[in-house]
């Protein structure tokens, strides 16, 4: 009688010669060589598994990669919001010195050039 695999030498061995648990009347068990099926299965989901965790930790909503674009979407809200703030500083010290408590005469001027088109009595205007 020969053995399951060719390559398994235990089936084989176990076959030519009785065992002793076989002449009492108990079962003898053979071990393959050969690593299960259910092994198999184990180690194919526990691997499909960490793939699947390594790609969401990577480029999921909340992986690496939306980490770097979260932090220079800050970076450039950053610098904008600079640049308001300049923007606001200048427009509220033009307010401050347009206004009723303190006015500067040459800005008036030339805000009543820009804005109004008024010239002097004087002036000569070249198009």
């Amino acid at each position: 009688m020969q053995g399951i695999h060719k390559t398994n030498r235990v089936c084989d061995i176990a076959a030519q010669m009785p065992a002793k648990g076989a002449q009492q009347g108990r079962a003898v068990l053979i071990r393959s060589s050969r690593p299960g099926f259910g092994a198999l299965i184990y180690f194919a989901i526990a691997f499909l598994l960490c793939t699947y965790f390594t790609f969401a930790a990577v480029q999921g909503d909340y992986g690496l990669f939306r980490r770097v674009e979260i932090a220079a979407e800050a970076e450039t809200l950053r610098t904008q919001l600079d640049r308001m703030q300049t923007q606001i500083a200048t427009m509220e010290n033009l307010t401050r010195r347009l206004s009723d408590d303190y006015l500067d005469l040459d800005l008036l001027d030339q805000q009543a050039r820009s804005v109004l088109g008024l010239l002097r009595a004087d002036e000569l205007v070249i198009r």
